[in-house]
């Protein structure tokens, strides 16, 4: 079997609720780009992807995967995904992760069709649910936050994490206010998004841990293991790092041997694909530590998730990023939550989810090729 072709549509997607999750992401919303990534081989069979996000058109990384990504996998045996990852990741200069993650997305789906088997399955499944949480965008009062909170634990959710107005000592009104709101047994996170200095940080974890919060999960600036190293030695609320850390998998090695972090970090988006994720798993696992889950940015980059946390035992979570306007668009069925606070595995071979080709074709800007 050969790779044919590789092509990516780009079409509209509007009515983008306006929404902003901290300081690094800014405010976005009304309209933006998906690609649909679509690899085929001589043999008739196609893999999918998606590229883009609602805060990040696909068209910034479009024309570099068509330039770069393409010549390094055309003619090449797609279930070869060892050495055409290895092949990609050395472009990843010219054009980023998300373009890397997606051809890898893509090829993967390949090798689940072709073998008949969910993505999972394939890979060497551990479970078929998991519990999500739903994670929050950036509201004005603690009482927004404490509302929403309490609604979905009254739904059957277990978790929920705060993405915080950035502000220290606002910050820790809100996670008072929502620890008050849902009571104990119930798992709270905070996602500051790299926005405080270390002494603010060390006071927001101080109020954190007294609240019994889940997690602390990126305080300090993506680069800076000397303040999480200080940090971790001071609070005993776990730390969860590594997120956007500077270089690929490679480079999160030295948060584990610095002891810089109690959680390891990525999805198939920032990290470059199901095959980079794996790895960072299989690191984390290594150091007897969690690989959890970030959310991948758009609809399908979700599924491609799910089939690695369904297939490795070290996640605990899924995260649901709020709102769904914002996060879920291009496929007929998404992701959805069941009444225990549980996601469930997709059990089609390849990614499994079924794509919404009519409104792709309703809604088509452009064809690359």
């Amino acid at each position: 079997m050969k790779i044919e072709n590789l092509t990516i549509t780009l079409f509209k997607w509007e009515g983008i609720p306006t929404t902003r999750y901290g300081k690094q992401t800014g405010r976005f919303g009304g309209e933006s780009q998906l690609g649909l990534v679509t690899v085929t081989t001589d043999e008739g069979v196609e893999g999918h992807a998606f590229l883009g996000s609602a805060s990040r058109s696909a068209e910034y990384d479009a024309q570099a995967l068509i330039d770069y990504l393409k010549p390094m996998v055309m003619g090449g045996d797609p279930t070869d995904r060892e050495r055409l990852y290895d092949g990609l990741m050395m472009r990843v200069r010219n054009t980023g992760y998300r373009s890397i993650g997606a051809v890898d997305i893509a090829l993967w789906d390949i090798g689940g069709k072709v073998a008949g088997l969910p993505l999972h399955r394939m890979i060497g499944s551990y479970r078929t649910s998991v519990r999500a949480y739903a994670s929050s965008s950036v509201h004005p009062e603690p009482a927004t936050y404490a509302d929403e909170a309490a609604g979905f634990k009254a739904e059957g959710w277990t978790a929920y994490k705060i993405h915080p107005p950035t502000d220290p000592e606002l910050d820790i009104r809100v996670c008072q206010a929502v620890r008050e709101a849902v009571g104990d047994g119930f798992d709270v996170m905070l996602d500051s998004t790299w926005a405080y200095q270390y002494p603010e940080a060390l006071r927001v974890g101080k109020a954190i841990e007294e609240l019994d919060y889940h997690w602390y999960e990126d305080p300090l600036a993506d680069d800076d293991i000397y303040g999480y190293v200080k940090l971790k030695q001071h609070l005993d609320i776990p730390i969860l790092a590594t997120e956007y850390s500077p270089g690929g998998f490679t480079a999160k090695y030295l948060w584990l041997t610095e002891k810089a972090t109690d959680f390891l970090r990525g999805d198939v988006a920032v990290t470059g694909g199901i095959t980079s994720l794996l790895k960072i798993a299989h690191l984390a696992e290594a150091f007897h530590m969690n690989l959890e889950v970030h959310h991948g940015g758009n609809s399908l980059n979700n599924v491609a998730n799910l089939h690695v946390i369904m297939a490795i035992k070290n996640c605990e979570f899924f995260e649901v990023l709020l709102p769904s306007g914002a996060q879920k668009y291009g496929l007929v069925e998404e992701i959805e939550v069941d009444g225990d606070g549980l996601v469930h595995a997709f059990e089609a071979p390849g990614l499994g989810a079924k794509i919404d080709f009519d409104l792709i074709e309703r809604n088509k800007v452009a064809v690359l090729e």
